[in-house]
């Protein structure tokens, strides 16, 4: 039997009288409903004028195109080290960058892919989010229907017999399928964690290298200094956040852009149109053929150019894919054409300048103005990239697949600017041990390469899904697409296997590592997460305790923080059976993260009772999105208390109305309910629907809703509630407790000894390093209890 006699084995709340206290609660809300529904497609519906998108166009350069438009500092050096061999190839090279700037971000990216946004958010994880409102694709299965009642909850209907339904129950019902997509999820977001800390140093080099060119009697180490000075400074600045400066950035990707594109003007006018040849596609037929293992390795290098792509996608944040798409192909897609052709002008003269080809391509006027503003170019897009990181680590906390870090917002205004210390020092540490490991943008770049191509195939993966399940494209289109994104982005990854050697192993090092640590963890919170399930505790003997629960009761409100969305959990047990007394009120408070990039504050609160009244329990589940950010301070506490305050009056309200069937029905289960408690409960089927009353969730939204409607409620009901009402106050003014588990995870004896070791050893030593709950909750210690367990698993 459930052991907190919430919902059956399908997630379905017992009895009728749970169905009564929804449709109180929806014809109390019927008003917010309407305006839930309106909420719901406000995003997708929102029409936006024709200045207001070129106003977000043009602030969407300083946020999502920074990286993509720095590529043109290094792309040539990557791609002939050693100098161009003549001019043929040169034109070749050109040609493939031209048609992979076409294919990759223009046409896959900017006019496909980011259409999959999750509500504007973007990026693997986000792709992974809505793919788990369309298949229940999610390990922990924490989930409830209500969940699915969110305005932020959009998902489309699926036909049944479609292909798309026929794929949704296979992924639902293969373990191996749920395991392998979560797998392929944590590798692109690995890699993304790796564009972090390569984009700043790539960038930094290639920009600081400037001061060579026109000093050339400084040595090669000078100007990796000044690069490390730079990130340093970069780095250290991060708790700041960007509110501040972030209006700067836009103006400083224009003005980069405007510059790249006036002087691939000037240089394609200086040294000859013939470059522009490259605009057919015989060429890239010809460089691919006749360029031998030489020819095709230097793909590595041509891939640079498409470098920014993905972060264009997991930068998309707020911004509405219109101006995007707008900034793309009226500025971003003709200034890169042009710089890449005005410096393909530049070799043509010039074979043996590719190392630094960008720098002296610029007139010797406007040299220094040019090489301080790359610099803040290059700045700012590895700002953008390191702010993405931080982003996706804390998608990845939502959906339990990193270790407890700290999480800060460093902005007031905007809810997406955020920081967080630890991975900060350690993408700085990284960073600057690539920067002084490798020495030169060469090594870097193959390593850029390698992590972005591998985003690239595993967003292309993803995708397929998205294009079945979410928008249900034919079958054509879906194989039309992943056959071309496929082709283009296995020939980049094949070469980039042939510089494994020569740099291309750093990112799969740094990848590896965060992946095992992200496994890990996730490995454990399910475990974790199962055996809890497994162990809840009876509600039949808690009710044999009775009301006392064979303690004392002391004055005060006791928060029990579990990981349950239903059930009462072990660790209540463990104190009861250990401990000679406990809180007259207990509060079982589960925060948990749901598949959606925000969760509305009037809708975060779900409160139910456990039990009957006089045992004074409740539960509290509290719904963030993996864009929110928790933090339990007062604010929280009171909207905790608030809404519990909120569900006595809406449950003491409902016992009183008699009028409708539904709410007969509900008193006569009611005292059917009562009429077997007087029995002693003995029958399990019977104290099934005993508390099937008093054990519905209401999702709280508007108390204005329940002020109105209490002056209606009965006086016996209004005295009920006010007294119970005085009692959760008075308990609350004697104070609260945070009761939080202490566990121990320990794999079982019999285990296999791999498990043994991720267990007991790896993800052992991760919780000890992490942030303790308290710690993440903000809990005075004053006011923290501990419980400590052994969870054998």
């Amino acid at each position: 039997m459930d052991s907190s006699v919430e919902f059956n084995e399908d997630g379905d709340t017992r009895g009728g009288g749970g169905n009564g206290m929804w449709v109180l609660d929806q014809k109390i809300d019927e008003p917010m409903d309407a305006e839930a529904g309106r909420l719901k497609n406000m995003y997708r519906e929102k029409k936006f004028s024709a200045l207001l998108l070129l106003r977000l166009a043009y602030q969407s350069l300083g946020i999502v195109y920074g990286d993509l438009g720095t590529s043109p500092l290094y792309v040539f050096y990557n791609t002939f080290p050693h100098g161009a061999k003549d001019q043929e190839d040169v034109i070749g090279a050109l040609s493939l960058i031209i048609y992979s700037l076409t294919l990759v971000p223009l046409l896959k990216y900017v006019f496909i892919v980011l259409r999959a946004n999750d509500n504007g958010q973007g990026g693997t994880l986000a792709l992974y989010s809505l793919l788990c409102r369309h298949a229940n694709i999610q390990i922990i299965p924490n989930q409830h229907r209500t969940d699915e009642e969110l305005t932020t909850y959009s998902r489309s209907t699926i036909r049944e017999n479609s292909f798309a339904a026929k794929t949704k129950r296979w992924l639902e019902g293969h373990a191996f399928t749920k395991n392998t997509i979560l797998m392929l999820v944590l590798v692109g977001t690995c890699m993304v964690i790796g564009d972090g800390i390569l984009t700043p140093a790539i960038s930094v080099l290639s920009a600081s290298g400037g001061i060579k060119v026109n000093r050339p009697d400084l040595s090669n180490e000078v100007v990796v200094v000044v690069a490390v000075v730079i990130l340093i400074g970069l780095f250290s600045l991060q708790h700041y956040g960007t509110d501040k400066v972030g209006w700067l950035f836009a103006p400083i990707v224009l003005l980069w852009f405007l510059l790249i594109g006036g002087i691939g003007i000037f240089n394609i006018y200086k040294h000859g149109s013939t470059v522009l040849k490259a605009f057919s596609p015989v060429y890239t037929y010809r460089y691919l053929r006749g360029g031998g293992r030489e020819g095709w390795t230097s793909l590595g290098g041509i891939l640079l150019s498409i470098t920014g792509t993905e972060a264009l996608f997991a930068d998309l944040s707020h911004f509405p894919v219109s101006s995007v798409q707008i900034a793309f192909t009226l500025l971003v897609f003709p200034c890169l054409l042009l710089a890449y052709s005005g410096q393909a002008a530049y070799l043509m003269n010039n074979l043996d300048h590719s190392r630094d080809v960008f720098y002296r391509s610029i007139p010797d006027r406007i040299y220094w103005p040019v090489f301080a503003v790359a610099t803040a170019a290059a700045i700012v897009a590895s700002q953008a990239t390191i702010s993405a990181t931080f982003s996706i680590i804390k998608q990845a906390l939502a959906h339990g697949c990193f270790p407890r870090v700290k999480v800060v917002h460093t902005s007031k205004k905007f809810l997406g600017q955020i920081y967080s210390p630890d991975i900060n020092w350690i993408l700085m540490i990284l960073c600057i041990a690539v920067t002084a490991g490798f020495k030169n943008q060469s090594q870097i770049g193959n390593a850029y390469g390698t992590a972005v191509v591998l985003v690239m195939l595993v967003t292309t993966l993803l995708m397929i899904l998205i294009m079945i399940l979410v928008w249900r494209c034919h079958w054509i289109l879906v194989v039309l697409f992943t056959g071309l994104s496929l082709i283009v982005e296995c020939t980049y990854f094949s070469a980039v296997l042939f510089k494994v050697d020569q740099g291309g192993w750093a990112p799969l090092a740094i990848a590896g590592a965060f992946l095992v640590v992200m496994y890990v963890w996730h490995y454990g919170t399910v475990k974790r997460y199962e055996f809890e399930v497994h162990s809840k505790v009876s509600m039949a003997w808690i009710l044999g305790l009775g009301p006392s629960l064979g303690l004392v009761r002391v004055p005060g409100i006791g928060l029990v923080y579990t990981e349950l969305a239903s059930g009462v959990p072990h660790i209540f047990s463990h104190f009861i059976t250990n401990l000679p007394a406990i809180h007259s009120v207990v509060v079982f408070v589960c925060v948990k993260y749901l598949p959606v990039y925000t969760v509305p504050e009037e809708e975060r609160f779900l409160v139910k009772r456990i039990g009957p009244k006089n045992f004074h329990m409740f539960r509290c589940v509290a719904r963030y999105g993996y864009k929110d950010l928790h933090k339990k301070d007062d604010d929280f506490e009171k909207k905790l208390f608030h809404n519990l305050f909120v569900f006595v009056k809406l449950e003491s309200m409902m016992e009183s109305c008699s009028d409708s069937d539904e709410y007969s029905l509900y008193g006569q289960e009611t005292a059917q309910s009562r009429e077997g408690l007087n029995n002693g409960g003995n029958n399990a089927s019977l104290m099934d629907s005993t508390f099937s009353s008093v054990d519905s969730i209401v999702s709280v939204r508007s108390p204005s809703h329940v002020n109105s409607t209490a002056q209606s409620s009965g006086h016996a009901s209004h005295q009920t509630e006010v007294d119970e009402v005085e009692f959760l106050n008075r308990c609350r003014d004697a104070g609260v407790v945070h009761i939080l588990g202490n566990t121990v995870v320990v794999a079982r004896r019999e285990s296999r000894f791999y498990k043994k070791i991720v267990i007991n050893y790896v993800y052992a030593f991760l919780r000890k390093i992490c942030r303790e709950n308290s710690v993440i909750f903000n809990i005075p210690h004053e006011s923290l209890l501990n419980v400590g367990q052994i969870f054998y698993v």
